[in-house]
Order: structure tokens, then C-alpha cells, then sequence
């Protein structure tokens, strides 16, 4: 009690001094998280995520961090996705002597593993940080304590303890640099920078501490609200007594659980029937998404977001290619194939299978290549409705679409090293025509982790006819784009041949935006209104 009234005074009365430069001890000066220490904080995430930085230790000891000169000789923050949300928030808490609170368990609702529960989790415990703590002692704690399982809480549970997060309400301001992104699949990513536009971006770690950046989009599933997957944002605090006090969802004014039942929730309480609606207008979830975050001051080029959309996959693909190299750098392609997979493919706890295999980052890229395809072919059905949301003034739509594409093929290669040695070089479409048969298992040759299938491209693959014969047994699991994460996926390469129950799909989606532009149909000619009693 002598502590806390002694936090309370120095709080009250300005008598706590900053950290002195290279100091490791967390000290508090203010009670509470302001207006400015948000727009502070939203800006120092942007500069990081705007950087070059690859990894997050490089990141936070980078001239994109304007605080590195205080860590003494250095910090470690090596981290992967969860863990990244609340390092950075910590970390600038830490530097800006603001208090700082965190979960330090949760339990599932439903049973079973706790980052795939079906029903959701429920806080365990938290820890509060009021001063005078290690702040490096601190951030080790956070790395120890937080994964995916903290953010897998439904929108609309207000139990205690408190979640950390609550989810926002899709609008400018609301969702900005810091705010956290949930996929229901398990992984997590934060929001740097919001495009006038209306596009996001945002950064992700990985399980071995790289850092990636993309643009939101429908790799990011919707799924049971229970789930909690979404946009959400630190849950306001203060000090009080010396004590931490978290907001509950009725006190937060941009608390929102339309992202999961809509802006007209279905009367049923169906939360797959919820609509979205922008000024009257319904339109599907992400496009919600994109125009509310434009303000409502959007209209869609389909020239425009072809060439921003492709732009944005073959920074994927190049995203992807590091992962690869990765595995082949560490020799998984010359081990011998396990007789078995994982319990699941996207979700395990074999470092090994995490580190080096792509089932999860190739199914998100699976799912924005089908995404790019039906949103075109959206935009270019409402271009010839002559619906009033495409802005397009050329003189020919199919054939602008072709010079994009043909723009955007040839200056997005994924170039890979083959066995023997020698570069390969593929293009956009060459991604399109073989992005199912990208190989995910690290055990594979490169060529096959790449998906070539003719001879010549295949000829330096030192793959055994038993990896062989895993690679054509994987294929209705390459073909799966939904990530399932609850699902028995331990299979032997007999059960997979067999078609065993979950074991994936005959056939991928219509993923071919070329054949979508080249087989556009005619625009509805334009009949002008005519006066009454014309």
C-alpha cells in the first residue's frame, strides 16, 4: 500500500523524473494514455513500417526507431506475430513514461488448443506495470506471455479481467498505425500506415523473427464473431491509486462490433447475414472496409486497383521466395520426408515444420489471387451496368486492362536458385498458372517448392521417388484455400493418396484474372433520361 501511495503522489505531483538514457527501469510520469500519446505512438509505428527494416530486432535498432540511443547496448527483440503487437506498444510505453498493462493467460471456452479454440478464449490474469520495473525485463515477459490464443476473444464480452484489446468501428481514425489485426486462422498483424484511399497496410513477424508487409485484404477470414478475428485497438487505461483501471467497451466511443455482425445486423442474429451498407449503398465486406476508410470518397478505377493489387502480390511473392531460400539455406530439402505431417499443417508445434513450411502464408496468397480475380471481374461487370462507384474516362477498358496486366507481368519476377545452382525466372503469370502446385512442404526441392512440373525445370531436383510421391499426394491440400486449424491433418502419404476426410480439395478455384479482362463483355449503351411527357 506504501508503494502504490507513493506511485500516486510522484504521479499527482510530477515527481517522477524519466529514465535516465541507457536505464533499463520503466518509469511512470503520467496517469493515463492521452490523445497525443496515441498520435505519438500511431506516428513512431508508421515511421517503422514505412522503413526498410526486415526483422523487428532491426527495426527497433534502426534510425526508424527515434529511441534507440536509450536502450544502452542494444535490446533483443526478436518476435513473431502476436508477440509484435505488444513488444511495440510496451516498448514505447516504456520510453514514454506511460503505465502499461498485459494479459498473462487465457483458457478456452470450448476446450482444446487454445490458439484454434472454436468458441474463443477468456482472460486468465494480467500484469500491470505502474513503475519502477525492468523495462527489458518486461518486454521478455510480454515474449513469454502473449501469442495468438490472447487475441482469440469474441467483440461482445465485457467479463474481468478485461481483454487488452476491444474491437474499433471501421472508420477514419479508428483503424490506424497500431491497430491490430486478427486472423481467425492464428495470426496476427499490425496496422502502419492508411491510404487515402482507403487501402491499409500493415507489417506481420514470423516464427523466425522476419518482418513482412501487404496490404489488407480477404487473406485476413471472417469467421464465428466468438472468434474475435478483426480490427482492434488497446483498450484505454489509467493509473488509479496506483492501480491500473481498464475502460470497459461501454466507455470506449468507437467500440464496435459491426465488423462481425455488420451495419445491419440480421434480426436473427445470423452473423453471416449481416449487411454493409455506406450511404444506402450494400456492398461486401472489404470493399465496406475500403470505402469507409476513404471517408466515403471512393470511386473504383478497375485500371488503378489492377495495377495495385498485382503490385502488392508480387511483393507477396517476394516475401514468399525469402521463406524458401530460407529452408533450402538450412538444408530441409536434403533431410528425409517424416512419415507422417503434423497434427496440422498450419498450426504445430515442430520448429522445424514451422520455420521452413508455407501452408499458411501460401493459402493467403491463394486467397488474394482468387480476391484480385473476383474483384475484377466485379468492377468490370458495375463498369458495364455503368454504375456510378467506377471511375473510368478511356476510351477502350479491355484494352488498357491488357497493357496493366501485361505491365504488371513482366515487372513481377519471383527468381529462384534450382539445385544445380542456376537462376529461374518466373513471371506474374507463370505464378498464376502454378500457384497450386507451390509446393509448402520444407522437404521439398526447391523446383517442386516453386511448383514446376516439366521435365527440363525439374531435371536439378535431387527429390527421392518417396518425396515424389509426397509431392503428388499433397496436391488436394495445395488445392485447399480455407486454413483449417482445428482439423486432424497427421496423415501418412497412403491416407492422403486415399483422399482421407480433410485431406483437402479435388479442385482450386478459378484463380485467372486474364481470362476475366480478355473475355469481358460489352457496356450497356447509354440511354439518356428523356423529359416528362416526352
Amino acid at each position: 500500500m506504501l508503494r502504490h501511495l507513493l506511485i500516486a503522489l510522484a504521479l499527482a505531483c510530477g515527481l517522477v523524473a524519466p529514465a535516465a538514457a541507457g536505464s533499463s527501469t520503466w518509469t511512470v510520469t503520467k496517469s493515463e494514455w492521452t490523445a497525443e500519446d496515441e498520435k505519438g505512438y500511431s506516428a513512431f509505428i508508421q515511421k517503422i513500417g514505412d522503413s526498410n527494416c526486415e526483422t523487428p530486432d532491426d527495426c527497433i535498432n534502426s534510425d526508424a526507431n527515434p529511441y534507440r540511443g536509450t536502450d544502452g547496448h542494444g535490446i533483443d527483440f526478436n518476435t513473431d506475430c502476436a508477440d509484435l503487437i505488444y513488444m511495440l506498444r510496451a516498448y514505447y510505453a516504456w520510453k514514454n513514461n506511460l503505465p502499461f498493462s498485459y494479459v498473462d493467460g487465457v483458457s478456452s471456452r470450448g476446450g482444446g488448443d487454445v490458439r484454434f479454440s472454436s468458441k474463443g478464449n477468456r482472460v486468465g490474469g494480467r500484469r500491470n506495470v505502474t513503475g519502477g520495473e525492468s523495462g527489458r525485463s518486461e518486454l521478455n515477459n510480454i515474449r513469454d506471455a502473449i501469442s495468438s490464443a490472447t487475441f482469440r476473444i469474441g467483440p461482445d464480452i465485457d467479463d474481468k479481467p478485461l481483454t487488452d484489446l476491444y474491437p474499433v468501428k471501421i472508420q477514419q481514425g479508428s483503424i490506424r498505425p497500431g491497430t491490430a489485426i486478427y486472423d481467425v486462422n492464428g495470426h496476427v498483424a499490425l496496422v502502419y500506415k492508411v491510404g487515402e484511399d482507403g487501402r491499409i497496410f500493415y507489417m506481420d513477424a514470423h516464427p523466425d523473427y522476419t518482418l513482412t508487409r501487404s496490404v489488407y485484404g480477404a487473406q485476413f477470414g471472417r469467421d464465428v464473431p466468438g472468434m474475435g478475428a478483426g480490427f482492434k485497438n488497446f483498450r484505454p487505461l489509467k493509473v488509479v491509486h496506483g492501480l491500473i483501471a481498464l475502460a470497459d467497451n461501454s466507455q470506449i466511443p468507437d467500440y464496435s462490433t459491426e465488423q462481425f455482425y455488420g451495419t445491419n445486423p440480421d434480426p436473427g442474429g445470423d452473423w453471416k447475414k449481416g449487411k454493409f451498407l455506406y450511404n444506402g449503398i450494400e456492398s461486401g465486406f472489404y470493399e465496406y472496409v475500403r470505402v469507409a476508410m476513404a471517408g466515403g470518397n471512393l470511386t473504383f478505377n478497375p485500371v488503378v486497383e489492377l495495377k495495385a493489387t498485382m503490385k502488392t502480390l508480387c511483393n507477396d511473392l517476394f516475401d514468399r521466395q525469402r521463406f524458401v531460400d530460407m529452408a533450402v539455406e538450412a538444408n530441409v530439402d536434403r533431410k528425409g520426408h517424416p512419415e507422417r505431417l503434423p497434427p496440422n499443417i498450419y498450426g504445430t508445434d515442430n520448429m522445424e515444420w514451422e520455420i521452413y513450411s508455407t501452408p499458411s502464408r501460401d493459402a493467403r496468397l491463394k486467397t488474394a489471387f482468387r480476391a484480385l480475380r473476383d474483384d475484377m471481374a466485379r468492377l468490370i461487370q458495375m463498369w458495364i451496368n455503368r454504375d456510378e462507384r467506377v471511375s473510368y474516362d478511356g476510351l477502350d477498358l479491355k484494352e488498357d486492362l491488357q497493357k496493366a496486366y501485361e505491365y504488371g507481368r513482366s515487372t513481377c519476377t519471383a527468381v529462384y536458385r534450382n539445385s544445380a545452382g542456376r537462376n529461374v525466372t518466373l513471371h506474374f503469370d507463370d505464378v498464376v498458372q502454378r500457384l497450386f502446385k507451390l509446393s509448402f512442404d520444407p522437404y521439398h526441392c526447391i523446383e517442386r517448392r516453386w511448383g514446376a512440373t516439366g521435365e527440363g525445370e525439374l531435371a536439378s531436383c535431387a527429390d527421392t521417388a518417396s518425396k515424389t510421391r509426397w509431392y503428388e499426394a499433397e496436391q488436394r491440400l495445395r488445392n485447399q484455400v480455407d486454413r483449417t486449424y482445428d482439423a486432424r491433418m497427421d496423415f501418412t502419404v497412403g491416407e492422403l493418396e486415399k483422399g482421407t476426410r480433410g485431406s483437402g480439395a479435388d479442385t482450386p478455384p478459378d484463380i485467372d484474372v486474364k481470362a476475366v479482362i480478355d473475355n469481358m463483355g460489352y457496356r450497356i449503351p447509354y440511354t439518356p433520361m428523356q423529359p416528362p411527357g416526352y
